[in-house]
């Protein structure tokens, strides 16, 4: 194992771009589609739902930041909402009910039909996570998830008008890195859509 810093920040640095490489073609017409189905959901006054664990709440967090406020031209905010933040709802549904339960909750009393669940996650594998994917689909309401590895049960309850934007990384920073990229390229096609930009 190599103990020299600047090359072990070298080689991470080069396992990324290795990951990013290999993603790229793989999940490209996942991100168009992703983008697609959310751009349309907001010509028609819906909004985007966004929910996820640790780093990929942040991730969550980041996605609806881009859209309320602005990605990298001056827009009118669009309507997106993370689920991650209100710690009293979460720390009350987590209480009372389950951890389980956090975003499922959440999505059966603000989502409506046409609206967009946005579900990241490295593992596909969380319990909340697949929750709040069965509770969208009972509100009608499309999935996009930014999944990881190898999609874990995710993958098997998206269907339809669902799309699964799956990186195939080694880890779970890499994951993410990437997804951080798939987040930046749907935030620029939504306005590119919207704008003309």
């Amino acid at each position: 194992m190599n103990t020299d810093p600047i090359q072990r920040v070298i080689g991470n640095f080069q396992q990324s771009l290795e990951v990013v490489r290999g993603a790229v073609d793989h999940i490209a017409a996942d991100i168009v589609a992703a983008a697609q189905l959310m751009t349309g959901a907001l010509y028609q006054d819906r909004k985007i739902l966004s929910c996820g664990n640790g780093g990929s709440a942040a991730d969550s967090q980041h996605f609806s930041a881009e859209m309320l406020n602005r990605f990298e031209a001056e827009r009118p905010g669009l309507a997106a909402i993370t689920l991650t933040t209100d710690s009293s709802t979460l720390t009350s549904i987590a209480n009372d009910f389950s951890f389980d339960d956090v975003f499922a909750k959440q999505v059966m009393a603000l989502g409506q039909p046409g609206d967009v669940l946005l579900v990241i996650t490295t593992s596909g594998s969380s319990a909340n996570i697949l929750r709040a994917v069965k509770a969208a689909h009972e509100r009608a309401m499309p999935c996009v998830a930014l999944n990881g590895r190898d999609g874990g049960e995710l993958t098997s309850l998206l269907a339809g008008n669902d799309v699964n934007i799956l990186v195939p990384g080694p880890s779970t920073a890499r994951i993410q890195e990437v997804h951080g990229i798939a987040i930046h390229c749907i935030c620029d096609l939504i306005d590119q859509q919207l704008l003309g930009q």
